[in-house]
């Protein structure tokens, strides 16, 4: 029969066992919370502003299928923005997804997670002519 002992180490007349003492546990644990504490407001700042900036980008997209739509078919094409809803539509311009709904961006929904604050332009939508 084969068994197996645990042998300690033997260091300068010292006994040691292989493993970590309490305060090696508690300091590797004090620089592991130290370092969470700087990097996550880090990383939630720098969600907010991806999240801002793909919002952005996504009311800029709108803006320009709107225009390019607008000039491809000779009509005007209505942007509007919903404060309340967080939403920028396209009326009249059927979604792609449900041809019985009209093209609109959620922008309270991921991936955005945005708030349409305030819209500083004269009223709260933007005509594209048939020229664009």
């Amino acid at each position: 029969m084969n068994t197996h002992t645990h042998n300690p180490i033997v260091v300068q007349g010292r006994r040691h066992t292989a493993g970590f003492s309490l305060i090696e546990l508690v300091l590797v644990l004090t620089i592991i919370s130290v370092l969470a504490a700087i990097a996550v407001p880090r990383y939630a700042g720098a969600l907010a502003r991806y999240r801002a900036d793909a919002a952005a980008r996504r009311v800029v997209a709108d803006l320009d299928y709107a225009r390019q739509l607008a000039r491809s078919s000779s009509t005007s094409v209505t942007v509007v923005f919903k404060q309340v809803s967080d939403c920028v539509t396209l009326q009249g311009v059927p979604s792609l997804n449900d041809p019985a709904l009209e093209w609109g961006t959620d922008l309270s929904a991921a991936p955005y997670g945005a708030d349409l604050g305030v819209v500083s332009f004269t009223g709260t939508k933007v005509v594209f002519d048939g020229y664009g």
